[in-house]
C-alpha cells in the first residue's frame, strides 16, 4: 500500500490525508509526484482517470482516489481513535460538518481565488461572501465546544483546518479578526504535530 501525493506538500487534498494519517498514528508510505505534471500522465491516469491527488494504491493494484474516500478506507482498517465518530449520531454529525467544510468553506475559498485571478471579480466577491458567512457560523459553533463536532478531534476538524489554512496561505482569504473562537481553534490546530505532516 502507498499513497501518491504532491511533491511540494501544499496541495490541500493530499494534506488532509497526511494530517489524518498523522492523527491516527499509522504508517503508510508516500510517493511524491510533481503536481500538474506527473499526475496528469497517461500512466498515472490508469490509476486515477481524473488525474487528481491523492491516490491510495493497494498491494493488489486497486486504486482509491479522493481524500475522504482514502481516509474512510484507512478508518476501516484502523478504527481507533475514531476520527469519523464512534456512534451513529457522532458519525452523522462528523459527516454533516465535513460536507459543510468542503461545500461552504473550501470550495468558495478555492473558486473565489481562481475567479479573482482570472478576471471575474463579481464571482470572487460572491464566493468570498459564502466563505465569510461560513467562518462566522463556525465561530458561533466553536464558542460552545473545543472541536467542530464536540470535545474530540474528527475528520471535520482536519477538513475545516485544511480549507482555512489553504485559503490564508494560497488564496488571499483573511480570517476576520473578531472571530476569536475560530481564531483560538485555528491556533490550536496549527500547533498540532499533524499540521506539519
Amino acid at each position: 500500500m502507498k499513497i501518491y501525493v504532491d511533491d511540494g506538500g501544499t496541495a490541500p487534498s493530499p494534506r488532509r490525508v497526511r494530517m489524518y494519517i498523522a492523527e491516527k498514528g499509522i504508517q503508510v508510505p508516500y510517493e511524491t509526484l510533481k503536481l500538474h505534471k506527473e499526475n496528469r500522465t497517461r500512466e498515472f491516469r490508469r490509476k486515477n482517470p481524473v488525474g487528481s491527488l491523492p491516490v491510495l494504491e493497494l498491494d493488489d493494484g486497486t486504486c482509491i482516489a479522493e481524500s475522504i474516500a482514502i481516509c474512510r478506507y484507512l478508518e476501516e482498517l484502523h478504527p481507533a481513535p475514531p476520527l469519523f465518530g464512534a456512534t451513529a449520531v457522532e458519525r452523522a454529525r462528523v459527516e454533516m460538518w465535513t460536507r459543510r467544510a468542503e461545500l461552504y468553506l473550501y470550495m468558495p475559498i478555492d473558486l473565489g481565488g481562481h475567479f479573482r485571478n482570472t478576471g471575474s471579480p463579481e464571482a470572487a466577491v460572491e464566493l468570498e461572501g459564502w466563505a465569510n458567512r461560513s467562518v462566522r457560523f463556525l465561530d458561533i459553533t466553536l464558542a460552545e465546544r473545543k472541536f467542530i463536532t464536540g470535545e474530540k478531534l474528527t475528520i471535520a476538524d482536519i477538513f475545516t483546518f485544511g480549507a482555512l489554512d489553504y485559503g490564508m496561505r494560497f488564496a488571499a482569504f483573511e480570517l476576520p479578526a473578531e472571530l476569536k473562537h475560530l481564531e483560538a481553534w485555528f491556533s490550536a490546530m496549527s500547533a498540532r504535530p499533524s499540521a506539519k505532516a
